[in-house]
Parts: structure tokens; sequence; C-alpha cells
């Protein structure tokens, strides 16, 4: 060890004081994740404030950590939570197993179950990170009602799930519809020969053309 090592040592150190550094400042400021971040989930609405959960489970038997707790109940005339027959009645997110893979939101077959950008899931007690469906729900939007109430979107569930209301009309009330368009019906994958026989009589209006 040579006598002049302790002092290039110490001038590294002073070399490097006076740069910017490029540690978060996190909690002074606050962490700006990535838009596709995994975070805490969501539970969604649709348009009129009724749930998108249907109570079918898949979520639960896709996490691989057993996080997820569900059961599914009725709607009835008197009470309606979703659109369909059915809605999540208990819905359970347990972030002491939860590894935020988000097999959950591949599962979910109505998009009812998202994931938010929100990671400061950190509390005092275990008890509290055993998130309800009240703590999963998203917020009533402008326009929403709180369930249970009858759709307000349609009066049968087609047109419920077509955003249209009883007048026909596109639904506005959860944000902008500009360039709206109703969907096209499905009209059907032409067959082999069909699509053989137009490609004939494209190549003969082609060579015509010439």
């Amino acid at each position: 060890m040579g006598v002049f090592d302790p002092i290039a040592g110490f001038g590294v150190t002073f070399k490097t004081m006076f740069r910017k550094t490029f540690t978060e400042e996190y909690p002074n400021a606050p962490k700006v994740t990535a838009p596709r971040f995994h975070g805490r989930h969501q539970l969604n609405r649709w348009p009129d404030g009724l749930e998108k959960c249907v109570g079918c489970e898949l979520c639960a038997w896709a996490c691989p950590a057993d996080a997820i707790y569900v059961e599914g109940a009725q709607n009835s005339d008197g009470e309606r939570f979703s659109p369909g027959e059915r809605y999540g009645r208990v819905y359970q997110i347990n972030y002491l197993r939860c590894i935020l893979c988000g097999l959950c939101i591949e599962a979910c077959p109505t998009r009812a179950l998202t994931m938010t950008n929100e990671f400061e899931l950190a509390d005092d007690s275990r008890g509290k990170l055993i998130y309800e469906k009240a703590d999963l729900l998203g917020p009533l939007l402008p326009g929403m009602e709180l369930p249970p109430h009858e759709r307000r979107l349609g009066d049968d569930e087609q047109a419920y799930f077509l955003g249209l209301p009883a007048t026909g009309k596109p639904d506005d009330r959860a944000g902008d519809i500009s360039g709206w368009e109703p969907p096209v019906p499905n009209q059907g994958i032409p067959g082999r020969k069909a699509r053989a026989k137009a490609e004939k009589d494209a190549a003969k209006r082609e060579k015509a053309g010439r």
C-alpha cells in the first residue's frame, strides 16, 4: 500500500461530491412511474355507474399466488349492481400475497379489473393489506350513479353493451364520443371459393384496364 493511496481515495470522493446525484428524492418528491406500471388493482364501472365485475372468479383462478377471493351473486329486479345476471358480491385482494404479475387482468373477460400506477401499499397492520371491494372500486365519475339501480344505457343487454341508451343515440356521459360510429355487424369470413372468385374478378378488371 503506497503513501498516497488514501489521498487518492479521498480524491475520488471529493471529485464526485459536487456532481448531480442520480438517486430518487422519494418520498420528498413524488415517484413517477411508467404508464404501464403494475400497481394497485381497480374494479371498473360502466358509464352509468354499474359494476363491470360479473363475479365469474376467473381472476381468482388465474392468480398464481392465490391472492384473490371472489363470491358472485345474482342480480335482482330490486337490486342491480351490474348489467348482466351476476355481480361480484365479495371481492378481496390480499396484497401480502399479490406479486403484481397482472395475470388476473388478462383473465378478466369484461375488463372489470385493471391495474393503476399506485404503488404505496405499505401499512401498519396485516389486516389493512387485505383490500375489500369498497377499497378497489373506481370512483364515481360525473354522470355515474351509485348502484344498485337499473341499466341507464339501454333496455336490454345488447343495447347496453353497445353504449346506446333508450334514445338510440350514443351515451356521452363517460367522456368524449367524437368520431363514434355504430358497430358494423359481423358479415362472416368468406370461404375459399368466394375469395378465389373475387381474386379472379379483380385480375380480369386489372387486365381489361391495361
